[in-house]
């Protein structure tokens, strides 16, 4: 009978020596998608930044979607470097 309450104990303490690996693994994938999102919304701002256009109509879009692009960014924590 003792060695049953002895091999929950020690399931017990291997899940509770699990638990905080998988909220680092899941802390770090987290982390690992927002650099994803940044990355690419840094490009697309690049992109944005780098077209040249004579329409106005064009200008006017490109500037909303770079500003929207940057409230993204801005909401991932990053500021423009220049």
């Amino acid at each position: 009978m003792s060695q049953g309450l002895e091999s929950k104990s020690v399931e017990k303490q291997q899940k509770q020596t699990a638990a905080p690996r998988q909220d680092k693994a899941i802390a770090h994938a987290r982390e690992a998608e927002r650099t994803r999102k940044r990355q690419a919304l840094v490009l697309q701002r690049e992109r944005i930044l780098s077209e040249r256009t004579a329409s106005p109509h064009r200008r006017t879009a490109l500037a909303n979607a770079l500003a929207d692009i940057e409230e993204k960014l801005a909401e991932l924590g990053w500021t423009v470097h220049l």
